[in-house]
């Protein structure tokens, strides 16, 4: 994907995507991306947010699900989780309207960087010219999500097996962050290094 960009000669920024499976710490690492003056799209909220504002969006919800999918003007949270979880079918057809509509706004928001659970899964990296994933240890990312939404084990188990395995992700990413307690400033700076290089040095073309 960077290679393409540079191939291109093109002189925007280039586009990188923060991804990572439930427990891995995205949220903190964009945290300090912030902190950096880095301002991140965040996929999720942008899709909570659209399916309220956007009524394109409402239209084919409530075609999909029917008019039960709001309630007073508002998402019927309860009627689309219904919905999605009745089927793996019901899930997807959800996600083929939702997921076009967070791509599109993406790209309108004029930001370089996503924040994106389901980055692979929703095929966001074709928006993107670099993928950085934040891995951790699967006994801390059980901790984390148990210890932040009061579940058990087996709970936190489930949820994570309904994602990418962690180490498909990390073969198809293009920069790890570690995650495991340790500092991450010197990964992220590490990161923006080699951003800047990549915009810069024409070496990085194979």
């Amino acid at each position: 994907m960077i290679r393409d960009q540079l191939l291109s000669g093109q002189q925007s920024p280039l586009k990188v995507a923060v991804t990572g499976g439930i427990g891995s710490g995205k949220s903190f690492v964009v945290h300090l991306l912030a902190e950096k003056g880095i301002k991140v799209y965040d996929c999720d909220a942008a899709a909570k947010r659209l399916m309220n504002t956007s009524k394109r969006l409402r239209r084919q919800l409530c075609h999909l699900i029917g008019p039960q999918a709001y309630v007073d003007g508002k998402l019927n949270k309860a009627a689309v989780a219904q919905f999605i979880m009745s089927s793996e079918e019901n899930l997807q057809k959800v996600n083929d309207v939702v997921h076009p509509a967070v791509g599109d706004d993406f790209i309108r928001s004029g930001l370089s960087w996503m924040e994106c659970a389901i980055l692979f899964e929703s095929g966001f990296q074709r928006y993107v010219d670099l993928v950085a994933c934040v891995s951790a240890p699967i006994d801390l990312r059980l901790e984390r999500i148990m210890q932040r939404d009061g579940i058990s084990r087996e709970k936190a188990l489930e949820w994570m097996g309904k994602q990418l395995p962690q180490e498909v992700v990390i073969a198809q990413s293009d920069f790890e962050i570690v995650n495991d307690g340790r500092d991450l400033h010197p990964q992220i700076n590490q990161l923006l290094t080699l951003l800047t290089s990549y915009s810069t040095n024409k070496q990085f073309i194979k």
